[in-house]
């Protein structure tokens, strides 16, 4: 029969753990099938108590260490964040985004390259909503390319229609 063995302090340790606030309700399954599985209960017992498969518990009962609590917690699937490379794109980003132009991602994703980061436009949206991203409204006039002389004409034209005179052409 597969069971956990504990010395009495590391059963206090496990014991200790049941009673964290910050264990999720899967966590502290876990916890407790370990308790249930040093007691003495089977592998079979214990899956039907908790409603689950006995491959789980038996999965379970194998990983655990009783020097590394760790193991009963949630580990995020994946290799661990690159914070440098996070922090860098961070700071290329700030840079490109601070200049007086609005960008697109896939704009954004083309000038990273340059700077040798080679993101995807999906990426970087991603970046950006992790903060980023300044939102900048816009130009929403063409104030900043218009000739004056050609405004002052067309005003004109449109104030003598508006009085009902003709253009003179």
């Amino acid at each position: 029969m597969l069971h956990v063995t504990l010395t009495s302090a590391q059963r206090d340790a496990v014991e200790a753990l049941r009673r964290d606030p910050s264990l999720r309700p899967a966590e502290r399954d876990r916890v407790e099938m370990v308790l249930l599985s040093a007691s003495g209960c089977s592998v079979p017992c214990i899956a039907a108590h908790f409603a689950c498969c006995s491959a789980t518990v038996r999965r379970l009962v194998h990983r655990f260490t009783p020097d590394n609590l760790r193991s009963l917690r949630r580990q995020p699937p994946g290799p661990a964040p690159d914070w440098a490379h996070r922090q860098q794109i961070g700071q290329a980003l700030d840079r490109l985004l601070a200049q007086e132009r609005t960008w697109t991602a896939a704009q954004l994703a083309q000038a990273l390259a340059a700077d040798g980061l080679r993101l995807s436009a999906r990426q970087v949206r991603r970046y950006l909503q992790l903060g980023h991203a300044r939102w900048r409204r816009t130009v929403r006039s063409l104030h900043h390319k218009q000739d004056p002389a050609r405004v002052a004409a067309a005003k004109a034209e449109l104030v003598a229609l508006k009085r009902g005179l003709r253009r003179a052409s």
